[in-house]
């Protein structure tokens, strides 16, 4: 009879017990983008430490693209229930809910982390007359229709325009801002002085920057950045910051146990070296936030871009 129950007792527990990182298999990772681009570079490199680290195997990555995300976005909604598969995603997908008037929003999956950003710099030629962002701020004041270049509209060089545009006192529906689909295009429209200004993640100018052929103005960083000699926006006077950060998220319907071991796995990849080395080899900002954390930050940046936008005038 104490037999009985000791085994009884020992089988509740044993099935009471909340999944393990180590337990993990058959994961897929969409990549809601074309290969290549920031997310399937996101998502090949959390691959290669879950597998390498023995976290998970084997782990699968494939692409979705198209809408800034929303079509990975819906396919990930439709796969209720299933905990093997989750998305990489950003700050760039938040908007894209939103421009695009997306069916599905981040409400409907389950958030698992965040892990990386970038911060994002304003810069001029070299030959512009503005030495600083308090000068370009003036003139921008003085001239609205000054042209700014960056990524696609309604994207985080967009936002960061409109937000630098709010806090120098010009009207955010009046700014010149004037969209690429790529990093290479905004560098040649800004190097060709075809444009005032940039904007753009550090890592796209960085070669120019050091090379004396762009001025960096400032960084929306929330405070210096090791090996960026660039004055955060902050510092100077314009309360203006913002990370073009890359988080996963899960399928909905998933339990608390299956979220948790989700949860556990990210921890566990965050806390290795090959991890440390990932994001010190491509220039990652380590912008690691997981589980009930990462649930709040998701709303509260809904929220936050919803505003952003609606002064930008993309959404009403």
């Amino acid at each position: 009879m104490k037999k009985t129950a000791i085994l009884a007792a020992s089988a509740l527990l044993t099935f009471a017990a909340p999944a393990t990182a180590q337990n993990l298999s058959n994961l897929r990772i969409m990549a809601p983008a074309s290969p290549g681009g920031g997310w399937d570079q996101t998502s090949r490199a959390i691959q290669s430490g879950l597998q390498n680290q023995g976290i998970a195997k084997p782990v699968q990555v494939f692409n979705v693209p198209g809408a800034g995300g929303t079509i990975g976005l819906a396919q990930l909604y439709n796969s209720k229930g299933d905990s093997n598969l989750l998305m990489t995603m950003g700050l760039v997908m938040v908007g894209a809910i939103q421009t695009n008037s997306s069916k599905v929003d981040l409400s409907r999956v389950t958030p698992i982390a965040r892990l990386t950003g970038e911060y994002e710099v304003i810069v001029v030629p070299a030959s512009s007359p503005y030495k600083t962002l308090g000068d370009l701020a003036a003139a921008w004041k003085a001239n609205p229709s000054l042209p700014f270049a960056g990524g696609s509209a309604g994207g985080t060089d967009h936002m960061l325009v409109g937000l630098f545009a709010k806090a120098a006192g010009v009207d955010p529906r009046k700014m010149n801002y004037v969209p690429f689909s790529g990093g290479g295009e905004t560098l040649a429209a800004v190097l060709g002085n075809q444009v005032t200004a940039a904007v753009a993640g550090y890592g796209e100018f960085e070669a120019q920057i050091k090379a004396g052929k762009l001025r960096a103005l400032g960084i929306s960083a929330p405070k210096a950045q090791p090996g960026i000699p660039v004055a955060t926006m902050k510092s100077q006077g314009f309360n203006v910051e913002l990370a073009n950060w890359r988080g996963i998220v899960a399928a909905p319907g998933l339990s608390s146990s299956e979220k948790g071991a989700l949860v556990a796995a990210m921890d566990k990849l965050h806390a290795s070296k090959e991890w440390k080395d990932t994001l010190k080899t491509r220039n990652w900002t380590d912008l690691y936030m997981s589980g009930s954390k990462f649930d709040v930050f998701l709303k509260l940046e809904a929220t936050r871009t919803r505003e952003i936008l609606k002064d930008i005038g993309l959404v009403k």
